[in-house]
């Protein structure tokens, strides 16, 4: 996108001038879109397979722009890039491909006896023009993620990534811009300033992840105009570890949930409640299974990523002040290193506790019964995660099942996510809508219903008067 900034002596005069051409480029943009929407050439299928194999093609082109683009944003190796986020993308395409076809026919419904005689049915239509917001820490598969969907539903996308991620930023503009005309998808990079402006324009469907507090602007905003929203937010995701967990594989699958990208996951585990009748050597195993997958000197570690920027890493460092650190708490500004760090607290007031980290410090918190982890869950309540690791699996399945929160695992992290079949997606203040696979599809789609009725006959009985029939109304609707 290109605004003009032309330079007054008078400055608040130069930035109403630049709110003013931003204000007309954007509209020009959405003016296309809904043109292009309106031309229905959204609605054919076979367009949309189409559009779906030519990003595809065009992904694969860029597989090493991504790779580089995400370890110059976040320090992502090769490796961790690929299984997070490119294959990622490929197995959501994959699926949509597979499936659009099916996705999108109209679907036949059993008539009622009340409405007899009737054929009834639900097609699938998409909203038309939607906004997707989406973030840094995971800035390639949470930006074609959604597109996919959008696009598979027969959307139009205006896309605006994070400015954080300013390398795969400009990488999906350049992605988006060889497959797209612009009035289909389209890539809008900017600040703060760019995603305000967005949002004074009316969408039919806003789709944004982010934090909590950016969440209920956009959620405002959408409320102006009864635009449908889904919301990927976040929270401070409880692990829990009852004294018949593992202890060896409970820390290793710990460590790689919470560590993998730096702890900038949002279904990371935000902190530990470890048994106290284990928690020593819990411990000691989360240590060594750091030292075993990082290796004593996690700075040179190719395999370990980089804080996002300057502002994440303050707010890091700010949190560990008068904390129990109980190993790493070592970090570099100009390489924006931070190590996995664990935290001994039993204070839930403490600022570490306040909000989701996000980022490689994990706080541990010992309890003596699970009365006392039932507080502190009620405390975080509705997180995006929650998980528990023991060996009483009937247990694990009742505790699960007795709180409200986005997704989660027995004896496991993150890894729900992996599964195209589950939903993904937040609960109140985590979030609110559900997406992959076809999920994804569903949330982008308008799900129609309509009957179509015969002529050739109009029992008498809906039409007044009914004095003389509602007792053999009663009779019949009682069969119901």
């Amino acid at each position: 996108m290109i605004y003009y900034s032309y330079f007054y002596q008078n400055h608040n005069f130069n930035i109403e001038l630049n709110i003013i051409f931003m204000d007309n480029s954007l509209k020009s943009i959405i003016d296309n879109q809904k043109n292009y929407f309106s031309s229905k050439k959204t609605i054919n299928v076979e367009s949309r397979i189409q559009s779906l194999k030519s990003l595809l093609k065009e992904i694969k082109l860029n597989e090493k722009e991504i790779e580089y683009a995400l370890f110059s944003d976040l320090g992502k190796s090769k490796g961790e890039s690929y299984l997070t986020e490119i294959n990622f993308v490929y197995t959501e395409i994959n699926i949509a491909l597979k499936n659009i076809k099916k996705w999108a026919k109209r679907k036949p419904i059993k008539s009622t006896l009340i409405n007899f005689p009737s054929s009834d049915y639900i097609i699938p239509e998409p909203y038309g023009i939607t906004l997707h917001i989406s973030p840094w820490n995971y800035p390639f598969q949470l930006s074609i993620a959604p597109l996919i969907g959008a696009i598979a539903a027969g959307n139009t996308v205006v896309l605006k990534p994070s400015e954080y991620s300013i390398n795969t930023s400009k990488l999906l503009e350049k992605i988006i811009s060889n497959v797209f005309d612009p009035g289909h998808v389209v890539v809008i990079n900017g600040g703060i300033d760019v995603s305000s402006n967005l949002l004074e324009f009316k969408w039919d469907y806003i789709f944004f992840t982010g934090s909590i507090g950016v969440g209920k602007i956009i959620a405002a905003a959408a409320a102006k105009n009864l635009t449908p929203t889904t919301l990927e937010l976040g929270g401070k995701n409880p692990c829990v570890v009852d004294e018949t967990a593992s202890i060896e594989v409970s820390a290793k699958r710990i460590v790689w949930g919470k560590f993998t990208n730096c702890g900038q996951t949002c279904i990371a585990p935000d902190f530990i409640l470890v048994n106290k009748k284990i928690k020593q050597r819990f411990i000691d195993e989360l240590k060594k299974q750091i030292v075993k997958i990082y290796g004593d000197n996690v700075v040179n570690n190719k395999e370990y990523g980089r804080i996002i920027s300057d502002k994440h890493m303050n707010y890091l460092v700010s949190l560990l002040d008068k904390e129990n650190i109980l190993h790493g708490g070592k970090f570099n500004f100009n390489d924006k290193f931070f190590e996995p760090t664990l935290v001994e607290t039993n204070d839930l007031d403490s600022k570490i506790m306040e909000n989701e980290i996000f980022g490689p410090l994990l706080p541990i918190i010992e309890y003596d019964n699970f009365e006392e982890v039932h507080n502190v869950i009620n405390k975080y309540s509705h997180p995006l995660a929650l998980y528990i690791f023991t060996k009483k699996t009937e247990f694990g399945r009742k505790f699960l099942e007795s709180y409200p929160f986005g997704g989660g695992a027995i004896n496991d992290t993150v890894m729900h996510i992996a599964n195209d079949r589950l939903p993904f997606g937040g609960v109140g203040q985590s979030g609110m809508g559900k997406y992959h696979g076809e999920s994804t599809f569903k949330t982008f789609s308008h799900f129609k219903p309509y009957i179509i009725k015969p002529l050739w006959i109009d029992p008498p009985l809906r039409y007044p008067p009914f004095e003389n029939k509602i007792n053999f109304l009663k009779k019949i609707l009682k069969l119901f």
